[in-house]
């Protein structure tokens, strides 16, 4: 680029010298290089039009260079004397005219007409956004001052802000630095290292306590229940108020006892009316009578025999077409006979189209009274449900752990609802109960799930002295309840014991949530003993 540069001025440079030596006006142009003083005196010796027109030509032309040229090489080019004496005289005849300013303040030439003077635009975002901000404060600052109908405009719109709405402001405001006050971050360690020795001794008394047996004592005595006294015992009771004469308080004078109406006394007993068990149901209930083998058969071959009696019966009195007779291939020329020995092969293909039409229909019987999927499934679910309208068995069981193994809770849970048991699942850090309801065959099946087939001993729990133990499942309690309390199974997760109890107050089984949460107290303490 350096060369190719300097090869185009070099050109530039033989054809101006060209140019001086055909036209012998130009030899007084000065040459580029020329100092600016000695071309001033060169074109003020003889400044004539044409000096001037061939000066600005070379002013545009270097121009022309310099512009083409990127970087270091368009300082490399000097501008020539030509073109700063062409440029000062620009410059002069371009001068701005002097402006004068009338009585009025308006800007005004010589002549007296007024001169509009433009004004500048800003072109950035920031400058437009603080152009208008200087605006929009120009015009809501002096709101009061103006009558024009913008202004009238902009009052009518402020009068329906409401105040009470918090608005973002146009600048956001910076945030400023807040600074922690001194000493807090000491505070807080102290917090937790009290937090932490509080909690140690606890450990230690809690540890204490249970060496003692003072721990299993005081939460068997919060699992006591409380008997509820009632607040008011009448003074007479009912059945008593048959047979005194006004109220245990009155004293017959003969005898100084309590005075009682003798004539409501006398020789007859008065028996209660006699009510069924709530258990019992209204109508009375026969077991069903079940048949041997033996028997079975012999009333399967007295109902056919009849049937066939009845079919012989329609068909001497020719009610029914009799049957074709039943041929066989074993049997073809007995029943046949001479038919079979003049064409044997039509009377075969005649008895195999007549088995093979009596094996269709067998089969279309089959099919008819074969059960659908929803019917079989229908015949599964009236097998497994029982009738609980008398009264429902009740289970709880009591688990060591049963928080963490997510196989066996699946096992729990699935077969209860499989069975079509309701109940309720509470866990607990020291005592998981399951509680079932349903049938008696619906109970017998999950006892042996729970007893039986699930492995407890093959998981680990943890003690209360903080060792590992086996797990275990014991039948706290089994029974009946005359209704249903729970819905469908389902887990609880309780962090407290009152809680826990809580629960099972609501559904009015508190009990057994006593009786399983006594048997695990008892149950640690045996064996820290």
């Amino acid at each position: 680029m350096m060369a190719h540069a300097q090869r185009e001025i070099e050109e530039r440079k033989r054809a101006l010298s060209n140019l001086r030596d055909k036209d012998p006006l130009l030899a007084s142009v000065p040459q580029i290089g020329m100092p600016v003083a000695l071309a001033a005196q060169a074109l003020a010796k003889k400044p004539t039009p044409e000096d001037a027109e061939k000066a600005r030509k070379i002013a545009e032309l270097q121009a022309q260079i310099r512009a083409k040229l990127t970087g270091n090489l368009a300082s490399l080019i000097q501008p020539t004397a030509v073109a700063a004496a062409a440029a000062a005289a620009a410059q002069a005849q371009e001068r701005p005219k002097p402006l004068i300013l009338d009585e009025e303040g308006r800007t005004v030439d010589k002549s007296g007409r007024t001169i509009n003077i433009p004004t500048v635009t800003p072109t950035l975002k920031a400058n437009i956004r603080a152009k208008k901000r200087e605006v929009f404060q120009r015009q809501t600052g002096g709101v009061g001052e103006r009558n024009d109908p913008a202004s009238s405009a902009q009052d009518e719109a402020i009068k329906y802000f409401d105040d009470r709405i918090a608005q973002k402001p146009t600048v956001r405001n910076k945030r400023t630095l807040r600074f922690h006050e001194p000493g807090k971050f000491q505070q807080l360690a102290e917090r937790m290292r009290m937090k932490s020795q509080l909690e140690r001794l606890q450990n230690e008394i809690s540890q204490i306590a249970r060496k003692t047996g003072i721990s299993s004592a005081t939460k068997l005595a919060l699992i006591a229940p409380k008997q509820d006294m009632p607040d008011d015992v009448p003074a007479m009771e009912w059945w008593d108020s048959v047979i005194l004469t006004q109220d245990m308080e009155t004293v017959d004078e003969a005898s100084g006892k309590i005075s009682i109406r003798q004539a409501a006394i006398s020789n007859l007993i008065e028996h209660p009316t006699q009510m069924k068990p709530p258990n019992e149901p209204l109508k009375p209930v026969y077991l069903p009578v079940f048949l041997t083998k033996k028997e079975r058969k012999k009333l399967r071959r007295q109902n056919r025999r009849e049937a066939w009696k009845e079919e012989q019966e329609k068909i001497r009195l020719g009610l029914v077409a009799p049957p074709e007779p039943k041929l066989r291939i074993s049997n073809l020329m007995r029943v046949l006979g001479s038919e079979a020995v003049q064409d044997p092969t039509k009377m075969e293909q005649h008895v195999r189209e007549q088995m093979a039409k009596r094996q269709k229909a067998h089969e279309d019987a089959n099919n008819a009274r074969k059960l659908t999927s929803e019917q079989k499934s229908e015949k599964k679910q009236r097998k497994l449900r029982e009738d609980t309208s008398c009264g429902v068995h009740v289970s709880v069981y009591r688990i060591r752990d049963l928080q963490d193994n997510q196989s066996k809770k699946f096992k729990v849970e699935t077969n209860a609802k499989q069975l079509q048991m309701t109940g309720s699942v509470v866990l607990f850090r020291d005592c998981c109960v399951v509680v079932v309801e349903g049938g008696p065959k619906q109970q017998k099946k999950y006892r042996r799930l729970m007893l039986h087939r699930i492995k407890w001993e093959e998981d680990l729990a943890k003690g209360n002295d903080g060792q590992d133990v086996p797990n275990s499942c014991v039948l706290v309690w089994e029974g009946t309840s005359q209704r249903r309390h729970f819905g469908e199974i389902k887990f609880k997760i309780f962090p407290m014991e009152k809680m826990a109890r809580e629960f099972f107050q609501k559904h009015q089984v508190e009990h057994y949530w006593d009786l399983a949460y006594s048997g695990a107290v008892l149950e640690a303490s045996s064996d820290q003993q």
